[in-house]
């Protein structure tokens, strides 16, 4: 091993993330009409096995696909709703990006239109956030992104920061635009 070989390299970022769910028609239907994701194909090399891919992004998005779901029935049935700290499901949450503020808050009220429950709403250091779940018991984070020179002076601070605002009725859609910006002090220790 070299020197150059003795650190992992960095990746970009995450690719894609695949979710086992126990009736793919059910979960297409949320992740497509709920969370606005688009449906961009089959995997159809196993017959009578069921797994669909999903972009977020139109024809021309960062990745061939950002999610796909495999169809397992055998599942446990999922908590009745979602908690940060108490949910007994392996992955806690997905976060899923929006272009902007603007676009975030007709999410928002598309979503509150269509009468669907939100478990939390928090405006984080580096972004806003509203909560909900997945017919599976997924926690899904739908966020924009603050300016970078919002959070980036000191990440640890801004991770840290949470404010937890109105997840219901016309307050829902109130959102802050005089956000704290965070400074340059000194970086956390491990």
């Amino acid at each position: 091993m070299t020197a150059a070989d003795s650190a992992p390299v960095a990746p970009i970022g995450v690719n894609h993330i695949v979710l086992n769910v126990r009736s793919i028609e059910e979960s297409h239907q949320f992740w497509t009409e709920i969370v606005g994701l688009r449906f961009v194909g089959k995997f159809r090399q196993r017959p009578g096995r069921k797994m669909w891919f999903y972009s977020g992004m139109g024809p021309d998005g960062l990745h061939h696909h950002d999610l796909a779901l495999v169809e397992n029935p055998n599942l446990p049935v999922p908590p009745a709703g979602w908690q940060m700290w108490d949910s007994p499901m392996a992955i806690n949450h997905i976060a899923i990006a929006y272009p902007s503020r603007e676009a975030w808050l007709r999410q928002l009220a598309y979503l509150q239109g269509k009468g669907v429950k939100f478990d939390r709403r928090i405006d984080h250091g580096m972004t806003h956030s509203l909560y909900l779940h997945d017919p599976n018991g997924y926690g899904v984070e739908l966020v924009y992104e603050l300016p970078r020179d919002v959070w980036e002076g000191d990440i640890d601070a801004a991770l840290n920061f949470a404010e937890v605002r109105p997840h219901e009725g016309a307050e829902l859609l109130v959102d802050r635009t005089d956000v704290p910006v965070f400074g340059t002090q000194s970086r956390p220790s491990n």
